[in-house]
């Protein structure tokens, strides 16, 4: 039984060094009971490396970490055994809390023992901090909300989806209420009734929350702070430091803030090196040079000329000190922010048409007229087959009943979890050099020095925008998209929506985010209604 204390997660000056390269450098973080932490930043960044080091499943480069005993961490992928079976997953989760309940009953029987009444004090706080005598109802509820409830228990982890693993690792997680808990994008694979009860539990919870995210509305309605990991010269807190304590929505104003700052100091430290260096390459030539001497003047001249010397070479020995102590402290240049230069270009414009389609057990739809050149959001709670229907009009799903009739010269579809088949490949390489296709530097999706990386190494955003990548080389008419906006940066984001409104091809989205619907302004179908 952890000992009944403060739960504190501290992160000291951690760096980690993949095949040579610095994934972090320097990163410190501190968080105490009640503080909900959001990492944010590129994919790529570091985010997730993080997460693996506080949660001890790897080991730093170099740095410390103090974590909580009682940590609970859920990976993107779930990070389940994937022989075990649901009942076996919420078991081991809950397994701590009812052995406080047992332990207490055990104690209240021999009070008078030495040291009882000690220990007594010390697991009641635990289990009253975890809410124990009610963590079975809580998992209960928590497999209901988070869409499980349907599952048999006996079901092994290995045969569920790759949704179905992200929502039980939480749902054990949340039953359980650790001390401290890291989530890496806990918002993936989640509905609207999902998310709400995520969000409540998170902000109940009275220990310690670092969850890494791309959902501005999770991040603006949970996160008690920001951690920044695109550090810029003046920081996310204006003095060079990654943390902002606010919500999100003030944090991006001040990111912008920051960012004009950089600029601005960057450009003045430039005009005075410009200037210094001029006037280091200043002789005592290019001063008076505008007459020879007079023979009447020859001694002026030269006593003149010795003082215009010296002046000359303070100014110059001035400028190059200065010049060295700048370059001491030099702004380093704002790095251009990478920005979405695809379209969704296309020979044609593929259009769909179904009647009564359904596949047993997945979906079902009355009646989807998509015209060439629409584009169309298909929502739907977890289970409602937003994923099964793009499936059927890509032709991978053969329907159970009813019609769906699909033209398309090229269909393009981005499914939601992301797998390459030649992993020790570079993203150059399996891009291929197609001189009809945009070259992959030009799209925005992925830095120089990622796209000479092997795809295995990448991040899982980081694939997905090279997934994305190929799927805009292949100009297709018929564009489908699951969950387009999971793993992707925020920037990235803003920028594939204005991309999907302007596209000439029929596109269909299929998407919980709750950004990318309230800003929706095409026409929706709603399954499982």
């Amino acid at each position: 039984m952890p000992a009944n204390s403060s739960p504190t997660l501290l992160l000291d000056d951690l760096a980690v060094t993949y095949d040579g390269r610095w994934i972090l450098d320097g990163i410190s973080l501190a968080a105490s009971a009640g503080n909900r932490v959001g990492l944010v930043g590129e994919n790529g960044s570091g985010k997730s490396t993080l997460l693996r080091l506080a949660a001890g499943v790897e080991p730093p480069t170099r740095g410390e970490v103090h974590a909580p005993a009682d940590l609970g961490y859920v990976a993107q992928d779930g990070g389940l055994a994937p022989e075990h079976t649901i009942a076996r997953v919420l078991h081991d989760a809950l397994a701590p809390l009812h052995a406080a309940v047992r332990e207490l009953e055990e104690l209240a029987t021999g009070l008078e023992q030495p040291g009882a009444a000690d220990r007594y004090d010390e697991v009641l706080a635990w289990a009253t901090r975890h809410d124990a005598w009610t963590a079975t109802a809580r998992a209960e509820r928590a497999a209901a909300l988070l869409g499980l409830e349907q599952l048999p228990h006996d079901r092994p982890v290995g045969t569920l989806s790759g949704g179905q693993r992200g929502r039980l690792a939480l749902a054990a997680l949340l039953a359980r209420r650790p001390d401290c808990v890291l989530l890496d994008e806990p918002t993936n694979h989640l509905d609207d009734t999902a998310l709400t009860f995520l969000e409540e539990e998170l902000r109940a919870m009275s220990g310690v929350v670092v969850a890494a995210s791309h959902d501005r509305t999770f991040l603006d309605g949970v996160c008690t702070s920001i951690v920044d990991f695109d550090r810029t010269h003046f920081g996310t807190d204006g003095e060079g430091g990654r943390s902002y304590t606010g919500n999100y929505s003030d944090y991006l104003a001040e990111k912008a803030r920051s960012r004009a700052r950089w600029q601005e100091a960057f450009e003045a430290q430039q005009e005075e090196l410009n200037e210094l260096r001029a006037t280091a390459r200043t002789t005592n030539l290019d001063v008076a040079h505008d007459r020879p001497p007079r023979d009447g003047d020859k001694f002026i001249y030269a006593f003149k000329g010795s003082r215009v010397q010296a002046t000359v070479s303070r100014r110059r020995r001035n400028a190059e000190q200065r010049i060295a102590a700048i370059e001491r402290a030099r702004i380093s240049k704002p790095p251009k922010t990478l920005r979405f230069g695809g379209t969704f270009s296309a020979d044609g414009a593929g259009w769909v048409s179904a009647r009564d389609a359904a596949v047993a057990g997945r979906f079902r739809i009355g009646r989807l007229d998509v015209c060439a050149g629409e584009h169309w959001l298909i929502t739907g709670a977890n289970g409602s087959g937003k994923s099964s229907l793009l499936a059927a009009i890509a032709g991978e799903l053969a329907l159970g009943h009813g019609t769906l009739e699909v033209s398309a010269r090229r269909i393009g579809f981005l499914r939601q979890e992301i797998s390459f088949a030649e992993p020790h490949l570079t993203p150059l390489q399996a891009y291929g050099d197609d001189e009809s296709q945009p070259g992959l530097d030009t799209l925005g999706l992925l830095p120089p020095r990622d796209a000479r990386r092997p795809i295995g190494q990448l991040s899982l955003g980081q694939q997905q925008r090279l997934a994305l990548a190929m799927l805009i080389a292949g100009r297709p008419d018929l564009v489908l998209l699951d969950e387009p906006t999971n793993h992707l940066s925020l920037g990235l984001v803003e920028e594939l929506e204005a991309a999907l409104l302007d596209a000439p091809a029929t596109v269909l989205v299929a998407s919980h985010d709750r950004w990318l619907r309230s800003r929706w302004s095409g026409p929706t179908v709603l399954l499982g209604s």
